[in-house]
């Protein structure tokens, strides 16, 4: 599975915003968890959510944090780890089944946090909900660690869960892009979406994915859907910074092939290269 949904009130009515890739087979997916199961196994939690050896960067690397938990998809915290390697982070995941758990002090040391996309057809109401149910977890450690300097980076449902109901870090909110004006996607399937990016027309992995309605100083429009609904936006909050997209960068080359979609990983991957830089630049370029 891949990005997520939501029921809210937005632009004066109620909606849902679904989403989510289909995932493996059956067989495969046996095999996946039969690997997560096996690598879980003595792996014990760092009690409350405290930091240890295992959180800190000995190399050198940036870290980013990214959750990996029931309220993202199967697969989308690996495809956004392969992306954050690729460009030089180093990656520990975060959530409930995780040797690192939220808590206080859980941020400490990272450069990034990294919300992923969520299960296809979950309403945004609900993977908050996951999220809150979670003993460590609240919405403030997040807010926080990017108040006073750090980077969160949202991936489809994690870019809705940048708005409300969510963490509410945009100067703004998102909306449901399949249910915009003019939208060239229509229903929740896996498709591929054409944006403009910094202007040049690229074809992106999408399924049921935000657009951006946001304004404010800082604030940086990377890629525009069709219909010229923001679909990658950077944006100040305190001291740090945010950055969403809609479309899913990070899509490995199997979410293709699982589809029948023209492969577009590598333009993808560069894309999200991009967005990162962004992100993590002391003054973002337009």
């Amino acid at each position: 599975a891949a990005p997520g949904g939501r029921g809210a009130a937005w632009a004066g009515g109620p909606f849902r915003r679904g989403g989510g890739r289909a995932g493996p087979p059956p067989a495969a997916l046996a095999v996946a968890a039969a690997l997560l199961t096996a690598s879980a196994c003595g792996a014990s939690p760092v009690p409350d959510g405290a930091a240890d050896d295992a959180v800190a960067a000995a190399d050198g690397r940036p870290l980013a944090l990214v959750y990996r938990g029931p309220a993202a998809c199967e697969g989308c915290p690996e495809a956004a780890r392969e992306l954050l390697e690729r460009d030089g982070f180093a990656v520990r995941y975060v959530g409930p089944e995780e040797r690192l758990r939220f808590g206080a002090g859980v941020l400490a040391g990272a450069a990034l946090y990294v919300q992923p996309g969520g299960t296809n057809g979950q309403e945004v109401s609900t993977a908050w909900g996951l999220l809150q149910r979670d003993p460590g977890f609240s919405p403030e450690l997040v807010r926080d660690f990017v108040r006073g300097g750090g980077r969160y980076l949202g991936l489809c449902m994690g870019g809705y869960l940048a708005g409300d109901p969510g963490y509410d870090l945009l100067p703004g909110d998102s909306g449901q892009y399949i249910h915009s004006r003019g939208a060239t996607v229509t229903d929740e399937q896996d498709r591929l979406v054409d944006v403009a990016w910094r202007g040049r027309p690229q074809r992106m992995y999408f399924q049921d994915g935000p657009y951006f309605d946001v304004d404010g100083p800082g604030v940086d429009v990377l890629a525009r859907y069709s219909n010229g609904r923001a679909a990658a936006v950077t944006a100040p909050y305190g001291a740090g910074r945010v950055a969403v997209s809609g479309p899913h960068p990070e899509a490995p080359a199997d979410w293709y092939r699982d589809y029948h979609l023209p492969d577009e990983s590598k333009t993808g991957l560069g894309l999200g290269a991009d967005l990162l830089h962004d992100l993590m630049a002391a003054t973002p370029s337009s």
